[in-house]
């Protein structure tokens, strides 16, 4: 019965990833960027990116002594 329901549901499958496959391909954009980027904006960009990312992370592993010192919650 199992196999039964995944011969049958798979053309649906197909039919699908294919429906999604060729609108992704017709939002891709093959000609040059209307405005371009100075070197000044990309820095300024990938900064803030890496920011964003390493921040969290900081504060986390420089507050991990105080996060250890703290009284463990009794099991309940």
């Amino acid at each position: 019965m199992l196999s039964l329901l995944r011969v049958t549901s798979q053309p649906v499958a197909l039919g699908r990833a294919k429906g999604i496959l060729q609108e992704r391909r017709s939002s891709i954009y093959s000609k040059p960027p209307k405005n371009k980027i100075g070197a000044g904006q990309s820095f300024f960009i990938m900064s803030v990116f890496a920011m964003a990312m390493l921040l969290p992370a900081g504060w986390i592993l420089h507050h991990l002594p105080e996060y250890r010192k703290r009284p463990r919650p009794p099991p309940s």
